[in-house]
C-alpha cells in the first residue's frame, strides 16, 4: 500500500537517494510532466487502484517530506512495446528515443527485480503541479 501525506496518496520518483532527488526536481521545474510504473509491480503488488484523472498526489521528497502536490491529468495502462516516444520526452529525463526510453526502464526494473517484455503492461501517467489550495 502506497503512504498518504494530507490524505492524498503518495508519489515517490524512481529509489531513495541522487535519482529521487534528481527526478524530484526535474518535477518541481515542469521538465518532467509524466511517469511510468508497471501495473503488476507497482499496483497489483502494492494493493492500489490506477491514478485518475483530477486526482491529486502528494509528491514527496526524499526525507519523506511533501515538496508539492501533483494533479493526474492523464492515465494510459499500454504494453511496454507500446510506449510512445512523446510519453518518453515528457518523463523529461533526456531520453535520446524511445528505444532508450525502453533500454533505460528495463534496467531499471531488473534491478528491482522485475523483468519486463514487450507484453508488460505500463501506467503511463501525465500530471502537473498543482497550484496550492489551503
Amino acid at each position: 500500500m502506497w503512504g498518504r501525506v494530507d490524505g492524498l496518496r503518495v508519489l515517490e520518483l524512481g529509489t531513495p537517494g541522487e535519482m529521487h532527488r534528481r527526478l524530484t526536481e526535474l518535477t518541481l521545474t515542469g521538465k518532467k510532466r509524466a511517469t511510468a510504473g508497471l501495473l503488476e509491480l507497482d499496483y497489483h503488488a502494492e494493493d492500489e487502484p490506477l491514478e485518475r484523472v483530477g486526482e491529486r498526489l502528494a509528491l514527496v521528497d526524499d526525507s519523506g517530506a511533501k515538496a508539492a502536490e501533483l494533479e493526474v491529468v492523464d492515465v494510459q495502462v499500454v504494453p511496454f512495446g507500446e510506449v510512445t516516444w512523446e510519453f518518453a520526452q515528457a518523463e523529461g529525463e533526456g531520453f535520446r528515443s524511445v528505444e532508450h526510453w525502453r533500454e533505460v526502464h528495463r534496467r531499471f526494473w531488473a534491478s528491482e527485480g522485475y523483468e519486463v517484455d514487450d507484453s508488460s503492461q505500463v501506467v503511463c501517467v501525465h500530471y502537473r503541479v498543482a497550484p496550492y489550495s489551503a
